[in-house]
Formats: C-alpha cells, structure tokens, sequence
C-alpha cells in the first residue's frame, strides 16, 4: 500500500461479533466490503478474524490464511496488516466468550481531501467518536413515544 502520508485520510477500525456458529464473513457484508472498496469510499487496510473460545483462549487468523474467501479474494492483496498480537488482546477484550469477531482496519477514502486541507492549514484532529446506531434508534422511539404521549 502506497500512499503519501500528507493525503491519507481517517483511519478507523470497528469489530463484528456474531455468536458462535452464526458467522459468515464472505456473505453479503463481504460484497458489501467490496463495493466500498470500488466506489473509491474506504481503503481497507487489515482485516483480521478473532475466535474467542468459551475459556477466554483467543486465535487470530489474517484473511491469507482462509481457504475460501470469496469477494474478498479482491482485497486480500492489497492488506498492510497492520495489527500486531497485542493489538489482538485488545481487541478480542471486547468479544464475549464463544463467539467469531471480525476486525476491519479502513481508510476513510471520501475524508482524505478534507484531512489534507485541515493538516496544511495548521489543524489536528483531536477527537473524534461514533454513536452506536443502537443510541440513534433508542432516542428515535423515545422522541415518538414522547409525542404519542402528549397528544
């Protein structure tokens, strides 16, 4: 991966968990991954698969290491693999016992002009956050229930 570091954008991660026995990484998310990825809006830069045993035990596996990849065969050549071992201890914390997690590392491609242009005037990112769709659909119900009451 090649990128000038003046235009490189966010970074992000995030990690899927599913339940053991329910997950399927080269289904639908995976297309979904790929057409990202084409459109030009992320740059995937590490993808790694976390199993959590019911003991705690965790084992990671990178995506060169699964036999059947699917559409995401298109992206496997193109990984940094950035993440080292301690980042999965961090990482798998978060995982419940007994379930499979992915863990996608992203450049946020659409972000990158703006991120150059605030670093060459001078600017530093110095937080940032997300809110769970969970919060947004919580508030949601709760601003209709709100108006349902007081009618």
């Amino acid at each position: 991966m090649e990128t000038s570091l003046d235009s490189l954008g966010p970074v992000d991660f995030l990690i899927v968990e599913f339940p053991k026995g329910e997950s399927n990484f080269t289904g639908e998310m995976a297309d979904e991954l790929v057409r990202l990825v084409d459109a030009g809006t992320v740059r995937v830069i590490d993808v790694l698969i976390l199993t959590k045993d019911d003991d705690g035990v965790v084992e990671a596996m990178e995506l060169s290491d699964v036999e059947e990849l699917g559409a995401l065969q298109t992206i496997e050549a193109e990984l940094a693999e950035l993440l080292a071992a301690e980042d999965v201890d961090k990482l798998a914390a978060a995982m419940d016992p007994g379930s499979v997690a992915g863990v996608l590392v992203y450049e946020n491609l659409w972000a990158a002009p703006f991120a150059s242009a605030a670093r060459r005037a001078g600017g530093q990112l110095i937080a940032n956050g997300r809110i769970p769709i969970q919060a947004i659909v919580a508030s949601i119900e709760a601003d209709e229930n709100s108006e349902t009451e007081g009618e």
